[in-house]
Formats: structure tokens, C-alpha cells, sequence
């Protein structure tokens, strides 16, 4: 079948809402749906909206020819604690990595610090003697004469997973694969990570805690996957399921079932993957992604088409917003900013008279109090119900009845009473801290980026995204929002866009001036025959992409710059132009270079991928027309407080280079598009909504 005939589904399951795509081919959108996630099955309220999307446009399942699935079941899972027990095997005498953990504390001045939660307590950590050295050489054999007493404690411990993490396997795994065949032999109902293929590289604390994850969510994630693919195989489903990633690429479900710690943070990596797909589409090479949904916020900074990417971050943490309180998890990922503000986030007054707005949500069960699903707590989307920024005749396509009197009744009780104030008073004090929290961190993560908010365009999209950008740039000094079709539903429609990729990265330690290049070769055609086949089961034919890079850094640093590297084999006359773009690098991310230091390479990496699609160009769009309203609504404008009269549009019924004045309320299926009376908004010729900063009504 032709590409642009087949049918690609798309479903992303989130905290609050699941969102369902069915395309044809990659441009035509045939049908959308938002359906509530179902917390006990997710893949229940997925197969709902599956249903609903194939109803709509008239098709089988056996038309289907490629499903793309994202879930937070992986994520939810380490933050809930909700999975296996697990007991870590490392090398006799290294039992407390764990507990040393970095040997520093996240606040330093902190009397009751909590520490992390690192799921495995020393009770269930064990060891074993023998020892591989940084060279991958074999030191001292490996005991196995131990590994029926070591089976006996793992067994008498209660755990039903192993993580196995010995010193320098990424450089020889012999003593891994060793032990996991001998337990396994002995505990054959236990599930075993082994550290060489989930995170092979150096830096044993983040490689235990990244296994000790992976062990951890993968009997929930194996049972999940399995039943997902029966459940929609017995619906007549016949095309393979891939998985997406956190960086952003999709996996085979096998894969996915082996290595499922690179699941978490999917979902919004599909929401990375769609905004560097727009911002290529209209030539804009530097972009904040803004991903509002029911449950959190994420930000994502895009330079050049492509999403920030990060090597590490942290699931779980202590304390939500300081780096170092939770727990390390090693892989490639997509790097986002991601808080707890999004249209499910409660609000409530604290013991000191303080107005709180999250991270805490209502979820999708119970829900905001408007949804009349036994909710009570006030939430963000009672706010906009209040603010009359939400129609309740359009709201999630009629499937969610809004009860007005029940938000507003939550309102009073919890925030109105308490401060002194009318309900519509609390909604607007809601919504300016919830709009200020994602400004705030929006500009946080750019500080830390070294880069400048101010000279980029938004582009918005998620449940909430579009009903609070114009409030969010505001703050944060953009000026331009870009809100892709069908922004309701952005993330699964950004699994379409993503290839077929895997990525990986080991580490072997050289310095410039010594390189190996025949090692180094070797492990790079090593490393390319392994994501070879992996994206050749999800991506049988067709161009493959090859990215390699170093991750260096001058000697006795402890961190790394990553430098891309030619996609073939390395000689000598490479060393002098690594040495060039890594000083180029270094001196745009600290201004100065340290002259006549050693540089060293710790890692090397290869990523293989699918190609993406063809990028269709901009197309210029004048605004000549102003279309007529469908009616009109009193809103509470977000620049004065005072009451309003905000224009209504069906974005439907919209046409390139129609141009609407503030304030106005553009609605569609899954969201709402808010003009602030601040901002003007026109129609481009890919029909995205551009709203644009009106300096004279900000004055």
C-alpha cells in the first residue's frame, strides 16, 4: 500500500485524558478523541477512543497499518511505587552504592532532608565476588561457587526482580551475562536487568539506580504490553504496536517489554517530536514547545528543528523542583522543564493564608468539580469554568458534561471563603499563580540553557496549552504563539511525525591525543549492528538515518560536552576538527576555553533511525479577511479582572488568512484557543492559529 494511503493510529495515554489520532499517511488527519484515562486499565479507555476514531472515519480495524502507542504507565509507576520487588547483585564489598549515593546532600542546609527513595532498602542488596577492571580485563574470577547461597537469599528476601549492576561490565559484560544465566537458572520466575544493556556506561550510581528502575517497572510494563497487544489483536488488529520512546524515536514492543525504563516520559517527548515538526514546517529555528495537559506543564527548548536532548534526569524526586532529590535514570530523553500545573491541578489556601495551586491533581478520577464526577477540590479547570473561558456545550466534544455551579461551589468553599473573596475573584488569583508557575519555569530552564525566551515563538498545544498561552507568553516575554491543527490531541499526533530509532551509548575512555582509532571503529560497528536490527524490526525498509557523537570534557571535569562526529569510521585526520567543535562548543556554553588541557572522551554514542517526513515548506498567508463570530460569552479579562465580552469562533469554520481581534475564544473538539484582548490572532496557510502580541494593549 502506498504510504500516503496507509492508516496510522496513534493513542497516548496520560494522567488525566487519553488521546486518540487516526491518520492517513502523515498530513491527513481523519478523526480525533479525548477520552478519560482509566487509571485500573489504561489500555480500556484507549481502546474506547480507538473505537470512536475508526467509527468516525468509516474504517476496520484491519485497515489500521501502523499503530504508534505512549503511555505514562512506566512514569506512574516509579512515582507511585507500584512495582516489583526488587534486589540489586553488585560486586562484594560496593553493596552501598545505593546508599552513598553521590556522597553529597541535595539541600545543604536542610535539618529534616528526606532522602531519596531509591526503591531497594539493604536488606535486598547482595554481592558477589569477582572483578572486571575500567579496561574490561578480568581481575578475579567470578565466584561461582556462590550463586546457589546468593539464589537462596535472593529467593528468602522476597523479591520477584534482579537488577544486576557489576564494576565496568559496559566494558566487559562476561561476568553479567554469567550471573544472570546462573540465577535465573536457580529463580526462573524472577525477572533480571543487567546493567550492560540498559545503561552501558560509566558511573556506577546511575547505572544501579537506571537497572534497579528498569527491574522495576518491567513484570508491570511485559503484563501491560502483552495484554495490549492481545486485547487489540481480538479487536482484528493486525500491524505490529511500537512503542515511543523518552528521545523521542519509536521502538518494536519487544524491545519496549526488555527495556521498558525507556518508556518513561514518552508522552511528552511525542509533544517535543510534533512542535520540531511545525517549527520546520514554517523555517522557525528557535521555539519554546509548551505542552499544558490535564495533569503537568512541559517546556521544551527547540534549536535548529531538534528538541534538547539530555543524557540523564530524575524520576520521583523529594522535592519536586530541586535537582538531586530523586532518583537518576540514565538514557536518552528528550529534556523538558515539567511541573505540576495543568487544568487538573488543585488549589487550595494553607496555614499561612497562601494561595498553593498544585502539584497536587485531581486526575481523571474524581476529576475537577465541574466534571460532576465526585470531585470537590477546586482545581485550574474550575477556574477557567469560572473566568467563562470554557464552553460547556463543546467541552471534550460533549463527552464531559460541565456542571458551572459545582466548580464555582468549590471555588467559594476551598479558596473564596478562606482569602475573603467572590469566586470569580478566586478563579482569577488561580489562574495568575498557575500562569506564573509555567512562565517561571519556562524562563528557569532557558537560564539554565544559557539561551533567551524572549526572541522565540511559542508553540502551544495539549488540553490546556492553548486556553493559557497568550497568558503564559505574557509572562515570559514571547511575543508570537503558534497553535498547530488538532492541538488537543498534539502528542499523539507527534508519535506519527517521530522515526523509528534507537540510540546507544557506551563508554570507553580515550584522550584525543591517543585515540584508538581501531578500537574505536570496532565499537562503533558494534554498537551500529546492534540499533541496526533493532529498528529494522519496526522499520523494515526504507532510508536509515546514522548519527554519531563524543561526549568530552578537559581532564579531571566532571561532566561531558557531547560533539557530533562524521557518520563513517574515524582516522587521524579527524583529531584536530573534534578538537575545534569541541573548544566552539565549550567557549558558547562557558565563553572561555582552558588552553593547553588534555581532552578526554568517556563515551561515544550512535543513534540509527528511520527517516522522517518530507518537510513541506512555509507558505505565506496574507490576513484579509475578518470572519464572523458564532456568538459571544462574558469572560473575566485576564489583563484588567473586570467582565468582558469575548467573540466566538469554530476553528472549523476558519479559513487561511482570516485575522480575529481579542479578546475571543477559538473553540474545536479537545480545546480552546484564548485571544487575549492583548494579543491578535490570524489563520496561516497551513491553518495553524498565530497569535501575535499587541504592544499597545500590553502598555
Amino acid at each position: 500500500m502506498p504510504a500516503e494511503h496507509e492508516l496510522r493510529l496513534a493513542i497516548d495515554i496520560g494522567g488525566t485524558f487519553t488521546d486518540i489520532v487516526l491518520m492517513r499517511g502523515r498530513e491527513t488527519v481523519l478523526a480525533t478523541a479525548k477520552t478519560a484515562t482509566t487509571p485500573t486499565d489504561p489500555s480500556l479507555g484507549a481502546l474506547e477512543g480507538a473505537r470512536l476514531v475508526l467509527a468516525e472515519a468509516n474504517a476496520k480495524w484491519g485497515d489500521v497499518t501502523s499503530f504508534i502507542h505512549g503511555t505514562t504507565l512506566a512514569t506512574n509507576a516509579l512515582i507511585e511505587r507500584r512495582g516489583a520487588t526488587v534486589a540489586t547483585v553488585t560486586n562484594a564489598g560496593f553493596r552501598d552504592i545505593l546508599e552513598i549515593a553521590y556522597e553529597r546532600r541535595y539541600t545543604q542546609y536542610a535539618i529534616n532532608i528526606e532522602k531519596p527513595d531509591l526503591i531497594v532498602p539493604r536488606t535486598r542488596a547482595f554481592t558477589v565476588p569477582g572483578r572486571i577492571d575500567a579496561k574490561g580485563l578480568e581481575r578475579q574470577e567470578l565466584a561461582e561457587t556462590d550463586i546457589d547461597q546468593l539464589a537462596q537469599d535472593i529467593r528468602s528476601s522476597g523479591a520477584d526482580a534482579i537488577a544486576i549492576c557489576l564494576l565496568h561490565a559496559y566494558a566487559n559484560p562476561t561476568h553479567e551475562r554469567r550471573l544472570r544465566d546462573m540465577l535465573q537458572s536457580r529463580l526462573p520466575e524472577a525477572v533480571i536487568s543487567v546493567s550492560h544493556e540498559v545503561s552501558p556506561e560509566a558511573r556506577e550510581f546511575d547505572r544501579l539506580c537506571t537497572t534497579v528502575a528498569n527491574a522495576y517497572v518491567q513484570p508491570l510494563m511485559s503484563t501491560y504490553l502483552a495484554n495490549l497487544r492481545t486485547r487489540f489483536a481480538d479487536q482484528g488488529l493486525d500491524c505490529p504496536i511500537l512503542m515511543m520512546t523518552a528521545s523521542g524515536g519509536m521502538t518494536t514492543i519487544e524491545t519496549a517489554s526488555r527495556l521498558p525504563v525507556r518508556l518513561v516520559e514518552s508522552g511528552p517527548a511525542g509533544g517535543a517530536i510534533l512542535a520540531a515538526q511545525v517549527a520546520e514546517q514554517l523555517g522557525e529555528d528557535q521555539v519554546l514547545s509548551f505542552d499544558m495537559g490535564g495533569t503537568t506543564a512541559k517546556l521544551c527548548l527547540i534549536d535548529s528543528y531538534r528538541p534538547q536532548t539530555a543524557r540523564t534526569f530524575e524520576v520521583s524526586r523529594a522535592e519536586r523542583f530541586i535537582k538531586g532529590s530523586g532518583m537518576p535514570v540514565r538514557i536518552p530523553v528528550v529534556e523538558m522543564i515539567e511541573i505540576g500545573a495543568g487544568g487538573g491541578s488543585v488549589a487550595a489556601v494553607d496555614r499561612l493564608g497562601r494561595l498553593q495551586v498544585g502539584p497536587q491533581s485531581a486526575g481523571a478520577e474524581p476529576g475537577p468539580a465541574g466534571f460532576g464526577k465526585g470531585g470537590t477540590a477546586p482545581t485550574v479547570t474550575d477556574a477557567d469554568i469560572a473566568l467563562g473561558l470554557i464552553n460547556p456545550d463543546r467541552f471534550a466534544e460533549g463527552r464531559i458534561a460541565i456542571d458551572e455551579d459545582l466548580a464555582i461551589t468549590a471555588l467559594a468553599t476551598d479558596v473564596a471563603q478562606p482569602l475573603g473573596l467572590e469566586p470569580v475573584g478566586a478563579a482569577f488569583g488561580i489562574s495568575e499563580i498557575v500562569d506564573e508557575n509555567m512562565a517561571s519555569a519556562g524562563r528557569m530552564h532557558a537560564v539554565e540553557s544559557g539561551k533567551d525566551l524572549g526572541t522565540r515563538t511559542m508553540i502551544a498545544f495539549g488540553g490546556n496549552g492553548p486556553l493559557h498561552a497568550t497568558r503564559v507568553a505574557r509572562r515570559a516575554r514571547v511575543r508570537r504563539i503558534i497553535v498547530p491543527t488538532n492541538p488537543g490531541v498534539g502528542s499523539a499526533v507527534g508519535f506519527v511525525f517521530a522515526p523509528i530509532s534507537f540510540e546507544i551509548v557506551r563508554s570507553r575512555y580515550m584522550t584525543l591525543d591517543d585515540l584508538d582509532f581501531s578500537a574505536l571503529n570496532a565499537l562503533f560497528d558494534d554498537m551500529h549492528s546492534e540499533a541496526h536490527v533493532v529498528v529494522r524490526a519496526g522499520a523494515p525498509d526504507g532510508i536509515l538515518r546514522h548519527n554519531r557523537s563524543a561526549f568530552m570534557r578537559y581532564r579531571g571535569q566532571g561532566h561531558e560536552i557531547e560533539i557530533t562526529l562524521p557518520p563513517r569510521h574515524l582516522t587521524a585526520d579527524d583529531v584536530e576538527t573534534l578538537r575545534e567543535a569541541f573548544e566552539a562548543e565549550y567557549r558558547r556554553q562557558f565563553v572561555r576555553i582552558v588552553p593547553d588541557m588534555k581532552i578526554e572522551i568517556l563515551n561515544w554514542a550512535i543513534s540509527v533511525s528511520s527517516a522522517g517526513p518530507p518537510n513541506v515548506g512555509q507558505l505565506a498567508c496574507t490576513a484579509t479577511r475578518h470572519p464572523d463570530p458564532v456568538g459571544q460569552r462574558t469572560i473575566t479579562c485576564d489583563l484588567t479582572g473586570e467582565p468582558r465580552t469575548a467573540a466566538l469562533f469554530d476553528r472549523a469554520c476558519l479559513s487561511p488568512g482570516d485575522a480575529i481581534a481579542g479578546p475571543a475564544l477559538i473553540m474545536e473538539p479537545q480545546t480552546t484557543t484564548f485571544v487575549s484582548a492583548d494579543f491578535s490572532a490570524t489563520v496561516d496557510s497551513h491553518r495553524n492559529i498565530v497569535l501575535t502580541a499587541i504592544e499597545e494593549a500590553r502598555s
